[in-house]
């Protein structure tokens, strides 16, 4: 009966706002625009078994920044194009909802509201008549939506998806830091207790060697030479002695991005140098090439 049902929001309009105001990160996936990621299957397990959940199925990974949370929305993705998630939960889109573009140029709150809550409407009445695979959301910086931050020109949202949260219609993802939740979504007991709360632990070096090991052969094809083991050890080691204000797997992975770059601009053919990689390490750590060995 509920398939029989008219949609509020048409799929024209639905597809329309979607595109306007989104990405699509199964998409991308599929079109094989992220690199892997790795090391997280423990939180993608919990992040599956959560949305497998009636009711409270939304997530809030919480962990410092560069540690991997957003990289988390196309690790599941890649686990939904993979197949690798229950039946449930096979098909499903991901659509991060980009508050910037929703928020750009709307002349008052009436402009945003008119522009989020169709696509709120429409995801959680196709949720509902579950006909289809789940659409669900993640939102970056989600603490920018609640009431208390004040710096942002759509706070308060979270209270207008509140109902959709409330009834289990929504899917939804969100990433902030431990020190924003506390500050601005802790204070607001009725949006925290709608998530379920991971914590992503810092990756250590054996795990961010293993991230850097899965990754480089995308970096090897990009700049057209080898990256040996070894350069991959080094990166790691000299990241975590002189970044000691960033997080990894984040900090080594641009390091492997700048000393390639260095490398390629220098000349370099066959493998990366360590001389590059130095370079690169002390150019991030704001310190004299000289002191990197």
């Amino acid at each position: 009966m509920n398939a029989a049902k008219k949609l509020i929001v048409s799929d024209e309009e639905l597809e329309g706002l979607l595109g306007r105001y989104s990405r699509d990160v199964t998409a991308h996936v599929r079109a094989g625009k992220f690199d892997p990621v790795t090391g997280r299957d423990d939180e993608l397990e919990q992040m599956t078994l959560i949305l497998l959940q009636r009711l409270r199925k939304n997530v809030l990974l919480l962990g410092g920044a560069g540690v991997g949370k957003t990289a988390l929305f196309i690790g599941l993705a890649q686990w939904i194009v993979a197949g690798k998630v229950p039946k449930l939960l096979q098909g499903a889109r991901l659509i991060e909802l980009e508050m910037s573009m929703l928020s750009a140029g709307s002349a008052s709150r009436s402009d945003l509201e008119g522009r989020l809550m169709p696509i709120v409407k429409g995801v959680a009445e196709r949720n509902t008549r579950r006909d289809a695979p789940p659409i669900m959301f993640c939102i970056d910086e989600i603490h920018q939506l609640m009431i208390t931050y004040k710096a942002s020109g759509f706070a308060g949202v979270a209270d207008l998806m509140k109902p959709y949260l409330t009834a289990g219609d929504l899917y939804v993802i969100g990433a902030t830091t431990r020190e924003e939740y506390d500050e601005y979504v802790k204070v607001e007991p009725a949006i925290d207790r709608r998530f379920q709360k991971i914590f992503l632990r810092t990756p250590d070096v054996e795990m961010t060697f293993g991230i850097l090991m899965n990754l480089k052969g995308n970096f090897e094809k990009h700049y057209g030479f080898e990256i040996p083991r070894e350069c991959c050890v080094r990166i790691v080691k000299l990241t975590d002695m002189f970044i000691r204000n960033r997080n990894n797997p984040d900090k080594s992975i641009l390091v492997l991005d700048l000393a390639c770059a260095r490398a390629t601009k220098r000349g370099i053919t066959g493998k990366l140098d360590d001389e590059s990689i130095c370079a690169a390490v002390a150019a991030e750590a704001g310190v004299d090439p000289s002191a990197i060995k």
